[in-house]
């Protein structure tokens, strides 16, 4: 095994990745001068409760407003109310939140802008069911979703059409009002439309596409979700609708601008980075192995790149949950990669979730070492049966490899990186 420890490295570079993200440096740059009229204030996600503080720090008029985060996520504001929810199930908070934000944004005028946060983890924060749903049927199909296999922009499509809010409906509600909507991307390819669910921009999905999600992954939904679907009558805001002609739009930090705020982090320490993409989705198991042979052929053959060398990727895996362990993407890529990989000499890797959160534990990540397998085997676990079991937290925590930090206050997905010696 070599004799330098890389897994600082990864951890500096993940940090930087983070640090690229936070609101108080990407936000203040997109802001508007004040309107003749009213500047309301809302938002959901991970990152809204950073991005109004930032907004506060940085704005000269009257201001008034609400936004949902995730329960720890909140930062204190003086103008800009935070209310703090559950996620990744929502709950009675994020419910009444989001009734708030409709009643603070409806009855409003051309003279007046509405600025709209929105960060990943709107989803289930800005829960507002459709017609004839109960919080207790999106809680029941959000749950469904996310053991599903379905990936981001499909589980985003079912939200859409269940929600009275979302696919362009709180826009519609805000008109004739101003509305910009700043956007912190954490979907691969960051279509707006998949943050959050799009609560502020056009819907080209159908409740027809919604419906065919739900079948081909045989999720049993509550008797009124798969009436509103078969009815039509969850259908959202289409593009062209003029209720919406006047919407801005503005990504201010994605996945992208993080991964190379990471490279740069290894070039200033001697690694060439190599980001293979922003956008990597797929089982987070196969994604692992995939990325194993990818790794194998660098450090034996040096093809296609020469070490030392990190590769560097983002997007957002998912887990089809077989087992009965704690689940997590970026920590069942990690194993799945280290059971590939089988202890091979030089290979290092870290995955986290950009948010802190990996699934629905308070835990970010996770690192892998040359001899994590070996330790793994001293300790009595079986890394295969972990794996096979979802249960890639415990096997790590065990193993004390765990990468926590807390809440980032920000969200720009999934970080991967695998730094090969020579």
């Amino acid at each position: 095994m070599p004799s330098t420890d890389r897994t600082p490295l990864l951890r500096r570079m993940f940090d930087a990745a983070v640090a690229s993200a936070q609101p108080a440096l990407c936000l203040p740059p997109h802001l508007p001068p004040p309107p003749k009229g009213r500047t309301i204030v809302i938002g959901a996600g991970k990152a809204s409760a950073a991005m109004a503080r930032a907004l506060e720090d940085h704005w000269s008029g009257p201001l008034e407003g609400l936004v949902v985060t995730r329960y720890g996520y909140d930062v204190p504001c003086q103008r800009i109310e935070i209310v703090q929810a559950a996620h990744p199930v929502p709950d009675a908070a994020g419910l009444q939140a989001a009734q708030r934000i409709r009643q603070l944004v409806t009855g409003l005028t051309a003279d007046d802008l509405v600025i709209a946060l929105i960060s990943g983890g709107g989803s289930s924060l800005l829960v507002a069911p459709g017609e004839g749903l109960t919080l207790a049927d999106k809680q029941a199909v959000n749950t469904a979703l996310l053991h599903s296999g379905a990936s981001i922009s499909e589980m985003n499509c079912v939200r859409r059409h269940l929600s009275s809010l979302k696919g362009g409906r709180l826009a519609a509600v805000c008109h004739p009002a101003q509305v910009l909507t700043l956007l912190i991307s954490d979907v691969p390819g960051d279509d707006p439309i998949d943050i959050a669910s799009g609560p502020t921009v056009a819907d080209p999905t159908t409740c027809t596409d919604a419906l065919a999600i739900v079948d081909r992954y045989r999720i049993a939904v509550p008797p009124a979700v798969r009436s509103l679907l078969e009815s039509g009558v969850g259908e959202t805001v289409k593009p062209g609708d003029p209720r919406l002609a006047g919407i801005q739009t503005r990504m201010i930090t994605a996945p992208q601008i993080a991964l190379e705020a990471a490279a740069q982090v290894a070039r200033e320490a001697g690694i060439t980075p190599y980001i293979l993409g922003d956008s990597l989705e797929s089982e987070a198991r196969d994604l692992g192995k995939a990325m194993a042979g990818i790794a194998r052929q660098v450090a034996v053959h040096g093809q296609p790149f020469t070490t030392p060398c990190v590769l560097l990727s983002g997007g957002e895996t998912t887990v089809t949950l077989r087992g009965t362990g704690r689940g997590g993407r970026n920590v069942e890529f990690l194993l799945s990669l280290a059971v590939a990989l089988n202890g091979l000499p030089g290979v290092y890797a870290m995955a986290g979730d950009t948010d802190g959160v990996d699934g629905a534990e308070e835990i970010a990540g996770a690192v892998l070492t040359p001899s994590t397998l070996a330790r793994a085997w001293a300790l009595g676990t079986n890394p295969r049966s972990s794996l096979d079991n979802n249960d890639a937290h415990s096997f790590f925590q065990a193993l004390g490899d765990s990468v926590v930090t807390g809440p980032t206050l920000t969200n720009v997905n999934d970080f991967r990186a695998i730094l090969i010696e020579g």
